[in-house]
């Protein structure tokens, strides 16, 4: 897939096609983090924060606990 660096205001960037932001779960308004090494860029999504994980993970415990029961045995 190529895409095109453009001038935006002052600066210059790239247009991320929207396919690509849903299979990265990645919405206008996230934080990437870029690196870079060598000739590469690399963006990966920022992690969200500890609050969140932590309530997702209390959802799929919930939701799996007669499974998780059944494994800790």
């Amino acid at each position: 897939m190529n895409v095109t660096v453009r001038k935006i205001g002052n600066s210059e960037g790239i247009i991320i096609p929207k396919e690509v932001l849903d299979r990265l779960g990645v919405k206008a308004g996230d934080v990437l983090t870029l690196s870079e090494d060598g000739q590469k860029l690399e963006l990966v999504p920022e992690q969200s924060d500890l609050q969140e994980q932590l309530a997702a993970a209390r959802r799929g415990m919930e939701k799996y606990k007669v499974a998780l029961r059944e494994l800790a045995k």
